[in-house]
């Protein structure tokens, strides 16, 4: 079986390691799947991670790629207390949107797929405590 392995670099070493002694075949590595449409190379599947790597990245964890700002910081200690955008827009003294904004960026920065869960990854890399 021919593939063509889609995502990240880092990603796609690790799914190149994985697949070391089977019987798939690399044909290509690309960062997204309209590259790898366009390349023209044929092969049976695309095969790219489901969610962002596991996320080793602080904590014994390889570093944030991008760094939480001292707001997004901000942000995430009151999600960890479980308040909903209203109440920390009424904290911080900005706007409902401004805190959907940052929270989208927390998420995204974290790999998380919810606030629930850049919570608990927050807290597992020490970025806040509860």
């Amino acid at each position: 079986m021919r593939v063509l392995l889609i995502g990240p670099a880092r990603a796609r070493d690790t799914i190149r390691s994985l697949l070391l002694d089977s019987s798939i075949d690399i044909a290509g590595e690309f960062a997204t799947s309209d590259e790898a449409r366009q390349s023209g190379i044929a092969a049976d599947a695309l095969l790219s991670p489901l969610a962002p790597e596991p996320a080793p990245r602080r904590a014994g964890r390889e570093p944030v790629e991008e760094p939480l700002t001292a707001r997004e910081l901000q942000v995430l200690s009151l999600l960890a207390e479980g308040l909903p955008n209203k109440a920390i827009a009424a904290r911080l003294g900005i706007s409902d949107q401004t805190v959907k904004f940052h929270v989208a960026a927390i998420i995204g920065k974290l790999g998380a797929a919810n606030r629930t869960e850049a919570v608990r990854l927050a807290v597992r890399r020490g970025l806040i405590a509860l």
